[in-house]
């Protein structure tokens, strides 16, 4: 990333810019940081067991034969050991890709927010990520709209008469159905991690 490739900004405007693999690629810090080292960063983390699935089931959409995700996720299921390897097992490991960011970044500068509460709360999670950057709370709860069928809040302008902009057909697919004590057995692998990770940011997400 350069400064190249950002737009330009005047002082009263900021830039958003976007990609889920930043936050797990292991040159990113260093390289925004020499870029800005004033950046904020915005972080969107979900219970690590329920993001790996929706990794998987997204996948399997596009690709059917792939094999089961019982057998991307453990290398000796008998004997418990998670095979790390696998992108949709290591993404969930939050505390140890954060460490490479706060090499960098102090957290003073990194907000995250909660994969679950933007859904249940999308107007509260987009205040406070408009404070975090220092900006009036114009977004507000007039601005969602709950999409029953998709199961996800919609955004809408107030004063429109459009339709809500909903996100895309990737989002909101069904999961597949797990073997529960896969699922706790994966829910074990990630408790030390997302205490850790708890422990750093300085809250709860209540995934246990």
């Amino acid at each position: 990333m350069t400064w190249s490739l950002m737009p330009r900004t005047l002082e009263t405007q900021i830039t958003l810019e976007k990609t889920p693999s930043y936050f797990v690629t292991q040159e990113a810090p260093r390289r925004i940081f020499n870029m800005s080292r004033d950046t904020k960063l915005i972080v969107v983390v979900r219970n690590p067991v329920t993001r790996a699935i929706s990794d998987y089931t997204q996948t399997l959409s596009k690709k059917p034969d792939i094999p089961t995700f019982e057998g991307l996720s453990f290398r000796n299921r008998s004997l418990g050991l998670v095979d790390v390897s696998w992108n949709a097992i290591r993404i969930g490991m939050y505390a140890l890709h954060l460490e490479s960011w706060l090499r960098y970044f102090p957290l003073a500068q990194i907000h995250f927010v909660s994969g679950e509460r933007l859904i249940t709360d999308p107007a509260g999670e987009m205040g406070r990520i408009q404070d975090f950057l220092g900006i009036k709370r114009f977004i507000t709860d007039k601005h969602f709209y709950f999409n029953k069928t998709k199961g996800f809040p919609c955004l809408k302008k107030p004063e429109s008469t459009l339709l809500p902009r909903c996100l895309g057909k990737s989002k909101g697919r069904t999961h597949v159905q797990i073997d529960p004590e896969v699922i706790d057995q994966l829910r074990e692998f990630y408790r030390p991690y997302n205490i850790k990770f708890y422990e750093t940011v300085g809250q709860d997400f209540r995934w246990e």
